[in-house]
């Protein structure tokens, strides 16, 4: 079944298999904006870089069109490295400015859904607030 399709949840696989939920999905941005706040990297980097933060790691299309998408937004900028590689020149990704503020705003969306993933818990526990 596709990930992001209703369902997932109950597939054999979803509690054994590492995969990247729709919930998980979602954090790829901010994740991706933390690692280029430490330090500007290539996007294979940023890749492998996706686990250090206990993300499963997406696949590489998923983080491309996510980083194209944060340049369109100006959230990232990007430049040609054709001095770190034996092979053909890579990209080497930025943080903006712009980017500073919507890792700001990602800071406090999580700081909400944070405090909602506790309620929602609690009550699967079988807890009242």
């Amino acid at each position: 079944m596709p990930r992001n399709r209703r369902g997932w949840a109950i597939s054999r696989q979803a509690a054994d298999q590492e995969r990247l939920s729709p919930l998980m999905g979602a954090l790829i941005e901010p994740a991706l904006l933390i690692l280029l706040k430490e330090k500007p990297q290539h996007g294979y980097t940023l890749l492998d870089n996706l686990g250090s933060l206990g993300l499963a790691t997406p696949h590489p299309s998923v983080v491309y069109r996510t980083l194209r998408d944060m340049e369109i937004l100006h959230w990232i900028d990007s430049q040609w490295d054709a001095e770190e590689t034996l092979g053909p020149p890579r990209r080497i990704y930025a943080l903006t400015d712009h980017g500073e503020t919507a890792l700001q705003n990602w800071l406090n969306e999580m700081g909400k859904a944070s405090e909602l993933i506790k309620k929602l818990s609690a009550r699967i526990n079988g807890q009242k607030e």
